[in-house]
């Protein structure tokens, strides 16, 4: 009795976890570069005086799908896509670096590069400071050149180049504020290998209806563990209506 208890109870529990991540999953469907978050339970036994007879769940793996999402037009000079595996280097606030796959760019008042949350961008060389009154053009590998407005093409100026890094996926993790990092939080250095795709975003990599059907089996699930304790409880009744008779 015991045992079906405390599964049920801390399954129905997890259930809900993993419909709330369900549902963010769904509200970022049409988020730029995002990427599904995964939840995985297991059921371990509870340490106690007494026999270990009782098992809960627990919370195996909180993990990622870093599958590319599909590739979309924008013709804007300042949005990059990542093309294949590898990240963008974004500064946080209290200058550590993050990784981001959102390429929609823009410049502050000062010129310099920065995410649409007003990250900078960082570059091999450090932050990527744009000048006034040009036109921008983002290379393949990720340099970002500039022609002042109305010269002629032989007027390219480099600028920079964006800092593009493709560490082991086993070693990041997600920030509450989505970006990713390294586990011990070091930087990473470029990769030469990786591309950016210029005029263009990421999609989101979460399926749509794939979630949708997730989100229903959820639903079922915890349903079936709400009977699972209705059944222990009516186990209980009887069993103590068997002992008063006796």
């Amino acid at each position: 009795m015991d045992r079906l208890i405390y599964t049920a109870m801390t399954g129905a529990k997890h259930v809900l976890e993993q419909q709330a991540t369900t549902a963010h999953n769904l509200a970022n469907a049409t988020t730029t570069g995002f990427r599904a978050q995964l939840d995985s339970f297991r059921a371990v036994p509870v340490i106690s005086d007494g026999l270990p007879t009782r098992t809960y769940v627990v919370d195996a793996t909180v993990g990622t799908d870093y599958s590319t999402g599909s590739l979309q037009m924008t013709g804007r000079e300042l949005d990059v896509a990542v093309q294949g595996k590898g990240w963008l280097v974004v500064q946080r606030e209290d200058g550590s670096e993050a990784l981001t796959r959102h390429g929609s760019l823009k410049l502050n008042e000062n010129g310099v590069l920065q995410t649409q949350a007003g990250l900078n961008v960082v570059g091999d060389g450090g932050i990527i400071t744009i000048p006034p009154e040009v036109s921008v053009a983002i290379a393949k590998d990720g340099t970002v050149s500039t022609i002042p407005t109305g010269s002629k093409p032989n007027g390219v100026q480099v600028i920079g180049r964006l800092k593009l890094v493709n560490p082991p996926e086993e070693n990041l993790v997600r920030g509450d504020d989505g970006l990713f990092k390294t586990k011990d939080g070091s930087a990473v250095d470029a990769d030469p290998a990786v591309g950016v795709a210029g005029g263009m975003l990421e999609g989101s990599n979460v399926n749509v209806v794939e979630s949708m059907v997730t989100m229903i089996t959820q639903a079922r699930q915890f349903d079936m563990h709400m009977k699972l304790l209705q059944n222990a409880e009516s186990n209980a009744t009887k069993a103590s209506q068997i002992l008063s008779l006796s």
